[in-house]
């Protein structure tokens, strides 16, 4: 066929980027070669739109032990001859046509990122976004996805430790569905996604190809709109149990010092792991197609270099070491062909039946290689005015504050996620230390070291809508706040930065401030950024999501037995709140969802201030000075107070002079606050030791038996508002409309 500067349009190439390849070239690309460059010069492989900024972030660390995107994902030193590898991702747009299949790749896909460089899964969490709950879209959504992580997850045997789950009517086409992936390694064990050595072949293993996936990493590239769902053939299809007979077979094939190099067959699939792999070894390859494992009868030549068909890999392995390979995929009863061996030539050959189909420089296709870089315009949104023009003081101040933090408790952003991760296996392998006894974030074992990895996963994306770089610095402040009031240290960040179309000024504007701000956090946490995802085209026919540039930060415990919990203890524990209170509701969720303001600035934050505080918590979980540490986030105060007490159904008893407007007391959202609790005999050395650290701190009053009681007002006991808090998402979800969208997956 006739290839046209048209035929480039059709896949999404410019007709600038489709002379740009004519040039690389030297000749017109025939349709194979351009579907080639359509899928890795896409938003999705080449990040053209956001490499410039990207390359900006804090991506150096005295623990990292490789290179910020240098491989899968991100490997940093947790001592004792170990290392722990992370990433996060988003699966946005197939979650969106396809939830159950959407969420449960992108489940897949992570994992087998960490797998890939030789480490094993130990845990898995992630970041769900939603639109209005009670719509039954949203719910249709919400069953869809939430099925999808718990039954790949569960099948494949990594415990769901973390998370957290949004609903804002942004979401509302454009659901966000970001997975992360943790796993540990023996440092010197890890495999690298390179291929060289001229002469080592080239093996294809795990599942057969199908047409599942093709162009998923085109679709990703491009706004949901009306016509999106004709795009499910590129939803992909996962296999859990295919899957972890890969896992298992990887690894055992890694131990036989066959493999050379390694890499997943994700986005983009076979021409994505030939080029990356090759331009990363300074090599080329020779591949015949038609040795690819399929399950369906004539595939051409495009639909196997495109397909993302789930649970394969690409492998160099050794010349003379074959049969070692053969023998370990036999035994694991998957497939396994060599398809091709490796070039010192640069340039990727692909044949069918001996017949030439493409021939491509594999550097000019890749990020870091020929894929174009822009640097796209961005100027100050139009709705800043909006937020700079709020006022609280058109906030009435309630009368009834108990009446407030009822509605307040049963918000779907505040309330008990106990519907979603009843769903998921939190318990297999035996490594999760926050089953019974909760933190901030997640605790996982890191065997055989008697260390333990503190997990999570954070992004208030309202505030990052209200300002990209305030609200991306919290970000970052809140995962280090969490893994601080979990009593480990923090170490590094992956990013999943979810976007709108890059294009628009305003929606780049939002990114540009947003990488600037977590670049800062970065810094002054020591934290580098490992690796990650760019998510652009998130939206829909009303516009952007709230940019949400999802933080998943890995800390660390030397010892597993130091970990510290969130909730109260005894009844006579003294209460404290660490930090400083203001006199603000800003992009709070009282302000949001009670008074439905939309348009608020950020609440407060100052980066030092927070630095600070954590540096001082940590000293005193350290000196053992606590014995509970909880972080006021959403909901505030009352909120924080509320979660800390319900696992043991224990009450609180406050009494405190109020310095500021009570619902920003109670309910405000600002920043660097954390509520501890502290045993009688301790309260002077806890006294003494914060009055030397200068940061601001006031006691609230004593836990209490089972009543709240709030300045002599009797609210209750804990397990009212225990009820309300744990079935108000389970209560959404009750109604016919639910019903019926639970069981439409």
């Amino acid at each position: 066929m006739e290839i046209t500067v048209q035929t480039a349009e059709q896949l999404r190439i410019t007709p600038e980027e489709f002379e740009l390849i004519i040039q690389k070239l030297g000749r017109t690309p025939n349709f194979n070669e351009l579907c080639s460059f359509s899928a890795m010069w896409s938003e999705h492989c080449s990040y053209k739109n956001s490499i410039k900024w990207l390359k900006t972030l804090p991506r150096d660390g005295k623990k990292m032990l490789v290179k910020a995107g240098e491989e899968n994902a991100g490997l940093m030193d947790i001592g004792d001859g170990y290392g722990v590898v992370f990433k996060i991702e988003s699966h946005n747009h197939p979650s969106a046509i396809e939830p159950f299949q959407g969420a449960a790749t992108g489940v897949g896909g992570i994992n087998r990122d960490i797998f890939t460089m030789g480490a094993r899964p130990i845990a898995s969490l992630n970041s769900l976004r939603f639109g209005n709950l009670q719509e039954a879209k949203t719910q249709h959504l919400l069953a869809g996805v939430v099925h999808g992580i718990g039954h790949y997850g569960n099948c494949f045997g990594v415990p769901t430790v973390g998370g957290e789950v949004y609903f804002e009517n942004c979401y509302h086409t454009n659901p966000l569905v970001n997975a992360m992936s943790v796993g540990i390694l023996k440092n010197g064990d890890t495999i690298s996604a390179t291929a060289e050595g001229k002469g080592n072949p080239v093996f294809f293993v795990g599942s057969a190809t199908g047409k599942d996936g093709i162009g998923g990493a085109s679709f990703a590239s491009a706004d949901i709109t009306a016509d999106s769902a004709e795009d499910l053939p590129a939803v992909q299809v996962g296999d859990p149990f295919q899957e972890k007979k890969l896992l298992e077979a990887c690894l055992e094939v890694i131990k036989t010092g066959a493999v050379v190099g390694m890499q997943d067959m994700g986005a983009a699939g076979i021409i994505c792991s030939t080029s990356e792999m090759s331009a990363k070894g300074k090599s080329g390859m020779r591949i015949d197609l038609e040795k690819v494992p399929t399950r369906q009868k004539g595939m051409k030549a495009w639909e196997l270099l495109l397909s993302e068909s789930q649970e394969r890999m690409l492998m160099v392995v050794e010349k003379g070491k074959e049969q070692a390979v053969l023998d370990v995929f036999k035994k694991w009863d998957l497939p396994c062909s060599e398809i091709g061996e490796v070039t010192d030539d640069g340039i990727l050959q692909f044949f069918m039946d001996g017949q030439l189909e493409a021939e491509l420089p594999a550097w000019e296709l890749v990020l870091g290689g020929g894929a174009p870089q822009y640097d796209r315009p961005y100027t100050e949104p139009a709705y800043f005015k909006k937020i700079n023009a709020f006022n609280p003081d058109t906030i009435p101040v309630p009368a009834d504050l108990k009446s407030v933090a009822e509605q307040l408790i049963q918000i779907p952003n505040i309330a008990s996620k106990r519907w979603v991760y009843v769903q998921y296996d939190s318990m297999v392998g035996t490594g999760n230390a926050s089953t019974n006894a909760p933190s901030d974030a997640a605790i996982v074992l890191a065997k055989p070291t008697n260390k333990a990895l503190a997990l999570t996963t954070d992004c208030n994306s309202r505030y990052v809508f209200a300002n990209p770089y305030v609200g991306a610095m919290i970000a970052v402040a809140e995962s280090a706040r969490n893994i601080v009031c979990s009593g480990g240290q923090p170490l590094g960040v992956t990013n999943c930065l979810n976007f709108g179309n890059p294009y628009d000024p305003e929606v780049y504007f939002q990114f540009v401030q947003a990488i600037k701000g977590m670049g800062e956090a970065c810094i002054k946490f020591d934290t580098p950024v490992t690796g990650g995802n760019v998510s652009f085209y998130n939206q829909g026919p009303d516009g952007a999501v709230y940019p949400t540039p999802t933080i998943g930060m890995v800390g660390l415990l030397d010892n597993a037995d130091d970990k510290m919990t969130m909730d109260f203890k005894a009844s006579g524990d003294l209460l404290y709140l660490i930090g400083e209170s203001r006199n603000d509701i800003n992009s709070s969720e009282y302000l949001h969802k009670l008074h439905q303001v939309e348009y608020s600035p950020a609440p407060h934050f100052n980066l030092d201030e927070e630095f600070a505080m954590q540096q001082t918590v940590a000293s005193i979980i350290k000196e053992q000075l606590v014995v509970s540490a909880h972080d006021v986030s959403e909901g505030g105060l009352l909120i924080t107070l509320m979660e800390s007490a319900f696992n043991r159904g224990l009450g609180f008893n406050i009494q405190v002079d109020i310095p500021v407007r009570p619902d920003a007391f109670w309910f405000g959202e600002s920043q660097s606050r954390v509520v501890v609790s502290v045993k009688g005999e301790n309260e002077t050395a806890f006294i003494n030791r914060m009055q030397a650290s200068g940061t601001p701190f006031v006691k609230l009053g004593t836990v209490a038996e089972d009543l709240i009681n709030i300045n002599g007002s009797d609210w209750g006991s804990i397990g009212q508002w225990k009820n309300k808090y744990d079935n108000a998402l389970s209560n959404l979800l009750s109604s016919h409309e639910t019903e019926h969208a639970l069981t439409a997956i």
